[in-house]
């Protein structure tokens, strides 16, 4: 199997839900919305409300706020860049992955202003080989044609295996196996009732660097 490794980008080579609690309490305190209201848009944001205009629709009918969707939307991309970290020692796992061989990538659903910004902004454009954007490409995962262009700017293609590392068991893990790829879930403790069928299951991206060191 070629050493190919794609990674998720959110809540795994970066930890959004605490780059996202900044966020709510900088937006809290902005607007004035009280004492409770980071409570409320963190417990929103697990509610399942992933796509940030339904979050933001509930957010401004919740506070009675006078911008539209798209403009709170809008504020949130350009500021969460700015948020976002990756980890030090995430970073030189990458750079050790490649320099043993590896061929890595980011592939991660997302608007292409706000994910390009975190790559760019965290440094991780230059930590990785591609990127690849849902909203630049017009696909989503778990579509395997997202993995594939990964793959290919990569200089291979999924004939050759490789792996897929996330913590969504259905965009990453399942879309992982249908592009013929083996599977790493960091499993957070927020997806429950799907069966991921994953070849490892860990808690940290770190981990599965390790699995993926040991791998021929």
């Amino acid at each position: 199997m070629q050493r190919l490794a794609l990674f998720d980008l959110d809540n795994t080579l970066i930890d959004l839900d605490e780059d996202f609690l900044v966020w709510a309490e900088e937006f809290a305190e902005e607007h004035a919305l009280g004492p409770e209201a980071t409570g409320w848009l963190l417990a929103l944001d697990r509610a399942g409300y992933p796509h940030r205009q339904a979050f933001f629709a509930k957010v401004r009918d919740h506070f009675a706020l006078p911008w539209s969707v798209d403009e709170l939307w809008s504020c949130y991309r350009e500021r969460m860049p700015y948020l976002v970290r990756c980890r030090p020692e995430v970073m030189d796992g990458l750079s050790r992955l490649r320099a043993t061989g590896w061929k890595v990538a980011i592939v991660t659903n997302g608007t292409a202003d706000n994910q390009l910004g975190k790559i760019q902004r965290t440094g991780l454009a230059e930590a990785v080989d591609a990127y690849v954007l849902s909203g630049a490409e017009g696909i989503r995962k778990p579509d395997v044609g997202l993995f594939e262009i990964a793959a290919g700017r990569c200089g291979v293609t999924l004939d050759g295996g490789g792996w897929a590392i996330g913590d969504n068991p259905v965009t990453d893990i399942a879309g992982g196996r249908a592009a013929g790829l083996r599977t790493i879930w960091i499993d957070r403790g927020t997806s429950t009732g799907h069966d991921h069928q994953a070849d490892h299951v860990v808690t940290d991206v770190l981990q599965a660097v390790e699995i993926l060191q040991v791998q021929q």
